[in-house]
């Protein structure tokens, strides 16, 4: 299937650097930003430091052409997806949330018709009804389809699901959580190539029936 029309952009977390001089997450997901766009899977990409850096740098990106997808590959928890440990979860869509601006007007820059896609390449942010819960508001409020994850991803991304406006998630709010785990604070399973919905960070696309 041909894609939509429209720039397919990228941001990461850039403030993952690791211990003692060691590369971090960073230094992988902006290796994994340079493949991409050397694979033509992306138009162009950015590393950001917060929120509001991230959705100024996409607002300012696609004043001259919408956006057919967002990815953000960066750390997550339930229902959220995080910058430099600070949350974008469901608060931000209300009027109000210093973000909600931002918000709206790149909406405004999708793709029209529903066919844009933004996709969390973040651990559990689909996982359990927190997770639930921010797909449904995210789709409602953008009116296009998101896709995240409900596992600990890495090498492998397992609990990859996607979601349309009006639907109803079709996985479990168990799947990817540890058996037995506090349902206060429940903890995540790894993913590996025999969980479901696994794609491994290599995967470019959502794929059919995800």
């Amino acid at each position: 299937m041909a894609r939509s029309r429209g720039l397919r952009l990228m941001v990461y977390d850039r403030t993952c650097g690791g211990r003692w001089g060691l590369p971090g997450l960073t230094a992988s997901w902006r290796a994994g930003s340079v493949l991409y766009r050397g694979l033509g899977r992306l138009d162009d990409w950015s590393g950001v430091a917060s929120w509001p850096e991230a959705l100024d740098w996409l607002l300012a990106r696609s004043q001259d052409e919408p956006i057919a997808e967002i990815q953000y590959w960066g750390h997550g928890t339930w229902g959220c997806v995080l910058v430099d440990h600070k949350p974008l979860d469901v608060r931000a869509l209300v009027p109000g949330h210093p973000w909600h601006e931002r918000l709206a007007a790149l909406r405004d820059r999708l793709v029209p018709g529903g066919d844009s896609l933004w996709w969390f390449r973040t651990c559990e942010t689909f996982g359990t009804a927190r997770g639930h819960a921010f797909a449904r508001a995210w789709t409602r409020f953008f009116g296009c389809r998101a896709a995240g994850h409900t596992y600990t991803i890495g090498p492998w991304q397992s609990g990859l699901h996607s979601l349309r406006p009006g639907e109803v998630p079709s996985w479990s709010v168990e799947e990817g959580v540890q058996p037995g785990s506090d349902p206060a604070r429940p903890t995540s399973l790894g993913s590996g190539p025999r969980e479901p919905h696994t794609i491994s960070c290599l995967g470019g696309r959502v794929p059919s029936g995800y």
